[in-house]
């Protein structure tokens, strides 16, 4: 399980966003350096992670990072 603390470290470390816990709750059109190719980056880097597909659908229907993990923990 990936844990907020490990989806930061993951956001800032294998993404290069100067992002915070706090900053997960944020819109993603709020989000310092965000892009849609941070998108597919994040699917990437999760499915790896997880071991699991995520679907894009769902995804891209996430209003925040908050929502995104969420999709990758859930069970």
């Amino acid at each position: 399980m990936i844990t907020t603390d490990d989806f930061v470290a993951l956001l800032r470390e294998d993404m290069g966003l100067p992002v915070t816990a706090e900053d997960t709750g944020l819109s993603l059109d709020q989000v310092p350096g965000w892009d849609s190719v941070h998108l597919l980056s994040l699917l990437t880097l999760l499915e790896r992670r997880t071991g699991r597909s995520l679907p894009l659908a769902d995804v891209l229907e996430a209003g925040s990072l908050k929502d995104i993990h969420a999709l990758a923990v859930a069970e």
